[in-house]
């Protein structure tokens, strides 16, 4: 079911009718602003990979007609009776989760991104039966739990994938002790796109000796200079891998292609721990014997709770945390997906969805 009665909202949006990979210009209604949600005016939104996989129906799970879109900040303009958190004219995000059951362990937790009923911002299942539309539109209708202020030293733009790959990050070198500040605690980080380049960001804010390991020998100037990376390692050439074997404490694997994790567990110390967040649509290959003679521990995380989301997002206005972004119109986004299909963008795209142009 697409919709209730209780949508009446009209809304403009751009949707994939098929898997053609291609997205149209949509007209949808969204649900009335109910006692517990608020209205916001879509200013930008990030392109993710997730993005990609959604509209050409990759995992087999697409609900056509989909609006993409899980890195979406604008500005509220009506909040419901039973708000208190948000006032029109408030700065917010709203990223992967639209609801949760807000009754189990996770969501006590404030883990709502590993609840068992999370219904995901697109193509998911609301409470009311409908489906849920994305971010490629002008206004969105979010329940108050799954919604993030955005501090003012941020520009909405460039903290737009904040909402995605910035937590999708964030959460993992959390979790594993990773922003604790410890002296000579070494970061690697497997690809430099959308969510390496953050992953970077975050290392070197809290004091991690990071090195980025790249299938692309170009993206070594961009990660020494422009990120300020400490090492670079191209994981095609067997030397340099085997000269930083056994000399990391941890690494965040960002690559959504399929691909080997036997040779980068080897550059784990004893106890090292790896932690892939990527989705490739086919299986990684995960060979037994590094793990077993360096006690090295393999582990997934997706996105994060909301708390943790605001507390990223926070943490990035104190440091001035940003995603390097490229602005591109609504007219633009097949455009933008077709070069995102080819890794060809530095380092996110951001649909410009309220034509402002510049940054607000």
């Amino acid at each position: 079911m697409e919709v209730t009665p209780n949508h009446t909202q009209a809304v403009s949006g751009w949707a994939a009718m098929d898997a053609s990979g291609k997205v149209v210009p949509f007209a949808f209604k969204r649900r009335e602003t109910g006692v517990d949600d608020v209205a916001i005016k879509v200013q930008y939104c990030g392109m993710c990979h997730t993005d990609l996989h959604f509209i050409n129906n990759d995992w087999g799970i697409t609900m056509y007609p989909v609006v993409p879109g899980h890195e979406i900040t604008g500005i509220v303009t009506k909040v419901g009776t039973n708000v208190s958190g948000f006032r029109p004219g408030d700065r917010v995000g709203v990223g992967c989760i639209a609801a949760s059951c807000l009754d189990c362990d996770h969501c006590r937790r404030s883990e709502e991104n590993y609840c068992d009923k999370v219904t995901l911002t697109y193509n998911g299942i609301f409470w009311d039966g409908s489906v849920t539309y994305g971010g490629y539109s002008n206004m969105i209708v979010a329940h108050k739990r799954f919604l993030v202020k955005i501090p003012d030293s941020l520009p909405l733009d460039a903290a737009a994938p904040l909402l995605c790959a910035g937590i999708t990050v964030y959460s993992p070198m959390k979790q594993h002790g990773m922003l604790l500040g410890e002296a000579g605690r070494r970061l690697g980080v497997v690809g430099l796109g959308g969510l390496g380049h953050v992953a970077v960001k975050f290392g070197k804010a809290f004091g991690l000796h990071v090195t980025v390991i790249s299938t692309s020998p170009g993206k070594e100037r961009e990660a020494r200079e422009n990120l300020k990376a400490d090492d670079f390692v191209l994981s095609t050439d067997d030397k340099q891998m085997l000269a930083m074997a056994r000399s990391l404490d941890y690494v965040i694997d960002t690559v959504s292609a399929q691909h080997s994790l036997g040779p980068i567990l080897e550059l784990l110390k004893v106890n090292g721990k790896l932690v892939l967040v990527a989705a490739p649509d086919k299986p990684v290959e995960l060979p037994s014997f590094p793990l077993i003679f360096g006690k090295r521990t393999v582990s997934g995380s997706m996105t994060g709770g909301m708390k943790e989301t605001q507390e990223m997002m926070d943490l990035c206005g104190e440091h001035n945390i940003t995603c390097d972004i490229e602005l591109v119109s609504t007219d633009g986004i097949n455009s933008a997906l077709a070069r995102l299909a080819r890794n060809d963008v530095r380092y996110r795209f951001v649909v410009d969805i309220g034509g402002n142009g510049s940054r607000l």
